[in-house]
């Protein structure tokens, strides 16, 4: 698909292309990676997709580029799973803070249905025969 200043665009299936078509915003649309990323659900600014882009200049072949080219994707690959687990992980840390405060929100809210009305007057009067 070519647009009128000459962009061209590659979509990655039917779907995505029936929705550009349409001129759907794909921020708004919750599938695609533009919205997990504006929404902060995937990492953006990350070193490890500098080595994604595309390179114009072709180079030569040579068999030890390749290897270690290989091997460095690989380590890469590694890198890049071990910080969106600790980005996910540190987003459901969030919501397991405020679920705690939520849960002693509701408990002080309905702590009557929690404790016992003669709990206390047991404990005043076990104090005070102690006293005697």
């Amino acid at each position: 698909m070519t647009n009128d200043d000459v962009l061209i665009f590659r979509f990655c299936r039917s779907k995505c292309h029936k929705n550009f078509k349409r001129r759907k915003n794909p921020r708004k649309a919750r599938w695609t990676k533009a919205f997990r990323k504006s929404a902060g659900k995937e990492l953006t600014v990350d070193p490890a997709f500098e080595f994604e882009k595309r390179r114009n200049v072709p180079q030569k072949y040579d068999r030890d580029t390749w290897t270690k080219s290989v091997e460095a994707m690989k380590k890469v690959a590694e890198i890049r799973q071990k910080r969106e687990g600790a980005h996910i992980t540190k987003r459901l840390q969030k919501g397991r803070v405020l679920e705690k405060e939520r849960d002693r929100k509701e408990v002080e809210r309905n702590l009557a249905l929690i404790k016992h009305p003669m709990a206390g007057k047991r404990i005043k009067e076990a104090a005070g025969s102690r006293v005697e």
